[in-house]
């Protein structure tokens, strides 16, 4: 684990809350964003009407409590906030077994991503999240190629082509089809995509209107193997063992699988509303591949997930992500 969590977990252990009127919840993306209906204010509500308002959740939207989407749980450690949400595969490095999830058929698509990562927390996640108390894991709609000024049928489509990726796995996989993956917060993406840093992202549909990508992209493939993006909303360790038993016992209640599946419904409704209003919009190219199409990308990334698997010491954890 990198130098700069075990420095934060030590600060943080310097020092615990003993009251909470209120929780600081870091949002680095605005308002707008489908976490604060699906995750902040849904929090807030639950546990402030467990507590007859003696515990509230407050979001601090936009980078209010520090911009860089990346450095969100280093901030939960430090203090700076006591909750926030974020993606493992910003700090890959920390997240190498909760990475598995988002690879090709990790997860049947299908099957709800938070319920296969909590069957495998305990077990196999657990020791990534140190100094903090998941409160929601999840993941997204299955990615797609977001593309502009260019359609991909095929992976020799993608040969040369610079494409954004969040996380090391999907880095794997664009490098298996032949593209230059490029990592970078989705924050950036709308300006990489508009300037040609990069060509396209291999991401969820979401990200069309909680980004406003679709201002930008005018070529979406969808069926090719290309994982799923998982998120998690933490809060600080010290602060929760600080809390009272009661505010406790709200959040406990407010939190693991119902949050959960409230944030990756809300993903999916985002997705499915973002999917048609690109299909409505009359001026995209809508590439949905045949089984043959599929095929040749699912040959093109078949060892990515064995080869991924096998340096991490994986395989427990995949079987428990497909709940064998």
């Amino acid at each position: 684990m990198g130098k700069i969590f075990l420095a934060a977990i030590a600060a943080a252990a310097l020092g615990t809350m003993t009251s909470a009127a209120e929780l600081k919840f870091a949002n680095f993306t605005p308002p707008f964003h489908t976490i604060n209906a699906s995750v902040i204010e849904k929090l807030n509500a639950e546990v402030s009407a467990a507590t007859d308002g003696g515990l509230t959740v407050r979001g601090y939207h936009g980078g209010e409590l520090g911009a860089g989407p990346a450095e969100q749980y280093v901030r939960v450690l430090q203090g700076v906030t006591d909750m926030a949400w974020g993606l493992p595969g910003y700090t890959s490095s920390q997240f190498p077994k909760t990475m598995i999830a988002e690879l090709p058929g990790a997860i049947p698509v299908d099957a709800p991503g938070y319920e296969a990562l909590w069957n495998a927390y305990e077990d196999n996640l657990a020791d990534e999240f140190p100094g903090t108390v998941p409160l929601a894991l999840w993941a997204s709609e299955p990615n797609i190629m977001i593309m502009k000024d260019h359609e991909i049928r095929k992976p020799e489509d993608l040969a040369g082509l610079k494409i954004r990726v969040a996380g090391a796995t999907a880095a794997d996989v664009a490098t298996a089809l032949g593209a230059t993956p490029v990592q970078m917060p989705i924050s950036q993406v709308y300006n990489a995509l508009q300037t040609g840093l990069i060509d396209g992202v291999f991401t969820g549909s979401s990200t069309l209107t909680d980004f406003k990508l679709e201002e930008i992209a005018n070529s979406y493939t969808y069926g090719a193997p290309l994982g799923r993006l998982v998120f998690y909303t933490v809060l600080n360790e010290n602060v929760y063992n600080a809390l009272s038993d009661d505010h406790r016992a709200a959040i406990d209640a407010a939190s693991g699988i119902p949050l959960s599946r409230s944030a990756e419904e809300a993903w999916l409704a985002t997705a499915d509303a973002a999917t048609q209003a690109s299909r409505d919009a009359g001026d995209n190219v809508i590439i949905e591949l045949t089984d043959t199409e599929i095929a040749a990308f699912s040959d093109a990334v078949a060892d990515v997930v064995n080869a991924y698997v096998g340096a991490h010491d994986g395989a427990a954890t995949l079987s428990a992500l497909r709940g064998e």
